[in-house]
């Protein structure tokens, strides 16, 4: 089955002058299959996850979610599609005065009832549970603490912590390394790879770490201008079409040392 199959698809910005934001974009991923979208800063990367997640509804082109058009559906089943994806925003939304727990335990609001999900408000329902997804990004110390007193690093990974407690089938992430250190970045996102793969889910991942993006992800796109300039397997993806990818850029590539490899930088990744 496939998580995601577009076809000449094409999206505008929502505001201001409404350009086209992802022209003509082809793209199929399989359930299960782990993707790392990498590109300049604004390719549309973050419209693309966006969309993918059915918060943008595209202007033309065939779009189909887990077998289904979302824009087709009513919106009941619209609705009940979106609970099997789960958006991992760069700056993820997390109410200042709030409990890192009761965030956390925020995802598992599509599932729960009012009362259910009021009553987690005043006491936490499952803290266990929370606290076992903050381990997994070193954050089990932050259980009870209150989010506007977390780094910008502590915040994204209590939104990542969120999609371990969710029951999406889909995962998409963008840019979750942007305030980490680099022990942190690997750390993140092993754990990530390592979550879709025990469910078998498809992750989607933008990522500025084109190093990262080469040691860990089977599958790797680059988006620049809103197209597709290349889809590849890592093997497949050379200095010169990461070179083209950035190319007239003002920041460079984060390539890779010469030194490292894909691989031993997977190794590492791992521990």
């Amino acid at each position: 089955m496939q998580a995601y199959r577009l076809d000449q698809l094409t999206v505008r910005h929502l505001t201001g002058t409404r350009a086209v934001a992802l022209d003509g974009i082809s793209l199929a991923v399989a359930a299960g299959e782990q993707v790392a979208v990498i590109g300049p800063s604004g390719a549309g990367k973050t419209t693309l996850l966006a969309t993918l997640a059915c918060a943008h509804r595209p202007e033309s082109g065939t779009f189909e979610v887990l077998g289904s058009d979302p824009w087709r559906l009513p919106d009941a089943a619209r609705h009940r599609l979106r609970a099997r994806l789960f958006l991992a925003p760069q700056t993820p939304p997390l109410p200042p005065r709030q409990r890192v727990v009761t965030s956390v335990l925020a995802a598992r609001l599509p599932r729960w009832s009012l009362r259910q999900a009021l009553a987690s408000l005043v006491k936490p329902v499952d803290p266990a549970a929370a606290y076992a997804a903050l381990a997994r990004f070193h954050l089990g110390d932050k259980l009870y603490a209150r989010v506007d007193r977390l780094s910008g690093g502590e915040r994204q990974r209590c939104g990542l912590a969120r999609l371990l407690l969710s029951e999406a089938e889909i995962f998409l992430v963008d840019e979750p390394l942007s305030a980490l250190d680099p022990a942190l970045a690997q750390v993140t996102l092993a754990t990530l790879i390592e979550e879709a793969g025990a469910r078998g889910a498809a992750l989607v991942c933008s990522l500025h770490q084109v190093d990262m993006a080469r040691a860990l992800f089977p599958r790797i796109v680059g988006l620049r201008a809103g197209r597709i300039l290349f889809d590849a397997r890592r093997e497949d993806v050379s200095d010169a079409m990461i070179a083209e990818l950035y190319a007239n850029e003002n920041q460079d590539a984060p390539l890779l040392n010469p030194h490292e490899t894909p691989d031993s930088l997977a190794v590492g990744a791992c521990f």
